[in-house]
């Protein structure tokens, strides 16, 4: 599949309560590497085999949740069509100087119906993952501290109109519909996951009544085993666990959600299927929704429904 347009998740800012603590914990339980901090007190973080400067970014505040979630285009020609096609469709947008952001470029901010504050960018500084691009090794050390997953992979966000966010993806971002969980009378869903690559998402919703709610930040791991030590690294840290290890029918990836030390809900997980655009989107009936997002257990906990930062 040639990647053009929005080519994939590229960065998110979560408020932290105490900052000092989050950056270790960041750093040591969940593995990402501390790639400095900026003038305004953010911390900047990527994950070990990410070669852009930064994918995770925290911000010290009285409550947690999102600041905002960002998506890297494939150049600016195409950040400034994408930025044209939104204030078309409607919808406001506004621009965020290169460098506000550490090695980060211009960005292209706009809201969203949900309540979330998405961003588009086209640049940001290759710091490369530790190795050489000519014959690297397979992997480093920085692959073996903490849980260590190789890249932040998606988010998903609770908020209202998630059939408007739907809209707008499709119709101006370009991305396309993989799966979805219909409400009870089946003239609606409750949840939508949404692709702009082959990946089985790469952002997903779920109707609530609150704006602008983080359900959970996605980490990807390379295997079912590297989630199962991340159990274990969970448990020995003393990680509040959500659910886990445990495997989804949506998507089918193998899945852990925990908590960070401010209580922002996270994910660790591996595999899921390959999707593309022409594929017919998955849908769940209602009934089924507790298989669905948990398949051994088929059923969801009221900690997983009602928890949101």
């Amino acid at each position: 599949m040639a990647l053009t347009g929005i080519l994939r998740p590229g960065h998110v800012q979560l408020r932290v309560l105490d900052l000092k603590e989050s950056v270790e914990w960041y750093s040591t339980v969940l593995g990402l590497k501390n790639m400095g901090t900026d003038k305004m007190g953010r911390v900047y973080f990527k994950a070990w085999d990410e070669r852009d400067h930064n994918s995770v970014i925290l911000r010290q505040a009285d409550q947690a949740g999102i600041d905002f979630f960002a998506f890297k285009v494939d150049n600016v020609a195409s950040m400034n069509k994408f930025e044209s096609d939104l204030n078309a469709y409607g919808v406001k947008t506004e621009r965020v100087p290169a460098g506000d952001l550490l090695e980060t470029g211009e960005r292209v901010r706009f809201e969203i119906p949900s309540g979330h504050l998405i961003e588009l960018y086209a640049e940001k500084t290759d710091v490369g993952n530790g190795q050489s691009y000519t014959n690297p090794e397979a992997w480093t050390n920085e692959a073996e501290i903490g849980i260590a997953p190789t890249r932040m992979d998606h988010c998903l966000l609770y908020g209202p109109d998630i059939e408007k966010v739907q809209k707008l993806f499709e119709e101006v971002l370009g991305f396309y519909l993989v799966e979805h969980v219909e409400l009870p009378d089946g003239d609606a869903d409750l949840a939508i996951w949404l692709s702009t690559s082959n990946k089985a998402h790469d952002i997903a919703f779920v109707r609530h009544e609150e704006p602008g709610k983080l359900h959970h930040v996605a980490y990807l791991l390379e295997s079912w085993e590297k989630v199962l030590r991340a159990a274990d690294l969970m448990s020995m840290n003393r990680v509040p666990i959500d659910i886990g290890p445990t495997r989804h029918g949506i998507t089918r990836g193998t899945t852990i959600y925990a908590f960070d030390n401010s209580g922002n809900r996270f994910e660790t997980f591996s595999g899921g299927y390959e999707a593309y655009p022409d594929f017919e989107p998955i849908k769940w009936t209602f009934d089924e929704a507790g298989r669905g997002i948990f398949y051994h257990d088929r059923v969801i906990n009221d900690k997983f429904l009602t928890v949101m930062t």
